[in-house]
């Protein structure tokens, strides 16, 4: 889960906040976990782009194989995606085997299982090594049925079945020690939970040095392949090999059209007494939750995720959190809301990440696809990054190759997302996107107008200080949507994201929004 935008409570809905691992994370954080700016040009053995669970994870797999490396953070590392996680960590996918198993077959997802293992054995290992306090635990996890219904019954049944062809260690029950009750459940056991935030930036603590450097608001602006050159604002990094760990690969890449863009909602209450044990709880049914215990500096909260939808393409957001809240206060006996906050994930056509070079032989490499197993598969796509750039075999590397072909996999989901992101262009191009009166816009509101005929993206601040922008994604032109509850601007075709101000939050975008320019009649193509 990840979101990046910060928000108060109005009466026009709930609006996004950090997520439960930041705040007291980051307010206790000691100086050995500060790290440095790009002050000048650097020529390494790998630069990685962006500093979640991947990127990190890369760096110190190659920072231990001897290899020179630079990685570039856009914001502070860990503040992404992986920050804004729920920090579980398991073996299965949220695809289910059952469904995954019907596209690659049961020796494919014994493989895909083993794969996942390993990550999540790998991050134990780091825990251990390295001394890192995020308090990694054993734990189970859980799918189980509320309802009585025969489809939940039945997705249960398939998924125990999925899961013993695979290795894994599962057992049926009729009952949870949770205070309400359920129908069905399937434990899988030996699964593990930490916080991801203080993971990811305590390992980047124990492996920078000066031939590892992690540097952190060192946005890559620019992407030369045939230099092999990164290009932040004031400097550029030279390397042999690039890894861009940035969710979905920067710029153009056909990959895109192979990659559904969707966003995740949060909340988080605290309780007065504990009311769910350890674990990982995921609901069946036509609108599924994940469920987890946290306890952060002695407050024990419960985490509910839920209400999933594609990016850009929700009226009002805020209505997502209001229905996971009422959910999560129907369930248990909670007080205040402490937390909420979205994520963005991407989904592949053929239900499994693509991890490597982005052409045969490129020494530009990507890792994208994750679904909601992000913390995981970040792990592992570390691990198969590491070990292509150091010539290591690895036996899952072509299992998760962007160039292997699956037509019959891939069809149904590449052509739905493809015609999604076609409806897009002819809603927003042909049809004509809404706009609203720019005299009618409220402090603290955004929303597509039309100035001298030209439609423009724009927000008034508290102040009443308006930002006018173009509302053409930078990315492939399509048209920005305004997201009340995060208060960005969200690109309904691929996923990018824009802060008020233009400036690129995550996506494929490389370039921020173009500010418009009133009486000139025309986009300004440039924001410097």
């Amino acid at each position: 889960m990840d979101a990046d935008e910060t928000g108060s409570e109005t009466s026009r809905g709930l609006e996004a906040r950090q997520s439960v691992w930041h705040e007291p994370t980051l307010a206790g954080e000691s100086a050995d976990h500060v790290f440095a700016r790009l002050t000048s040009d650097l020529r390494v053995d790998v630069a990685i782009i962006g500093g979640g669970i991947t990127g990190v994870s890369a760096a110190a797999q190659l920072m231990r194989a001897g290899r020179k490396v630079a990685l570039l953070e856009a914001g502070t590392i860990g503040s992404g995606t992986t920050g804004h996680a729920t920090g579980n960590l398991y073996a299965t996918v949220d695809s289910r085997l059952h469904a995954l198993a019907r596209k690659w077959g049961r020796g494919k997802i014994a493989e895909v299982v083993k794969s996942r293992t390993a990550a999540v054995a790998m991050i134990e290992r780091n825990v251990f090594e390295y001394g890192l306090d995020c308090a990694f635990e054993r734990q189970p996890w859980v799918l189980y049925s509320i309802d009585a219904l025969p489809a939940e019954s039945d997705d249960i049944q398939a998924e125990y079945h999925a899961a013993l062809e695979a290795g894994l260690d599962v057992r049926l029950a009729l009952d949870l020690p949770m205070p309400y009750s359920i129908r069905k459940a399937l434990v899988l056991r030996n699964q593990a939970q930490f916080n991801p935030l203080q993971y990811v930036r305590q390992l980047a603590a124990a492996v920078q040095s000066p031939e590892c450097q992690l540097f952190e608001y060192a946005e890559v602006v620019g992407i030369n392949e045939a230099a092999m050159q990164l290009r932040t604002s004031h400097h550029s990094v030279q390397a042999d090999h690039i890894i861009m760990a940035t969710h979905v690969p920067k710029g153009v890449n056909a990959v895109q059209t192979e990659l559904g863009a969707y966003r995740e909602y949060a909340v988080a209450a605290s309780v007065e007494r504990e009311q769910l044990p350890g674990g990982i709880f995921w609901s069946t049914g036509a609108r599924p939750t994940s469920t987890r215990a946290v306890r952060i500096g002695g407050q024990a909260y419960i985490l509910m995720v839920g209400e999933m939808h594609k990016t850009g393409q929700h009226a009002d957001p805020g209505h997502c959190y209001r229905v996971l809240d009422a959910t999560l206060r129907a369930r248990f006996d909670v007080q205040a809301t402490a937390f909420r906050w979205s994520a963005q994930h991407y989904r592949a056509a053929d239900g499994l990440p693509y991890i490597g070079p982005v052409s045969r032989g490129s020494k530009l490499r990507y890792a994208s696809g994750f679904g909601t197993d992000g913390l995981v598969y970040g792990t592992l796509a570390a691990m198969l990054l590491a070990n292509d750039i150091c010539g290591v075999d690895n036996a899952w590397a072509a299992l998760y190759s962007p160039q292997r072909f699956t037509p019959i996999k891939s069809a149904k989901n590449f052509i739905r997302e493809n015609l999604n992101v076609a409806g897009q262009y002819l809603k927003d191009y042909v049809q004509g996107a809404p706009v609203q009166e720019l005299g009618c816009l409220l402090p603290g509101e955004g929303s597509l107008v039309e100035i001298d005929g030209s439609k423009v993206a724009a927000f008034r601040d508290e102040s009443n200080r308006l930002q006018l922008l173009s509302p053409v994604c930078s990315h492939l032109k399509c048209i920005v949507h305004w997201n009340r509850a995060e208060r960005s601007w969200d690109c309904p075709c691929h996923g990018s994201r824009f802060g008020v101000d233009g400036q690129v939050i995550e996506g494929p975008a490389l370039q921020p929004l173009a500010r418009y320019s009133p009486g000139a009649r025309r986009v300004v193509e440039s924001q410097e």
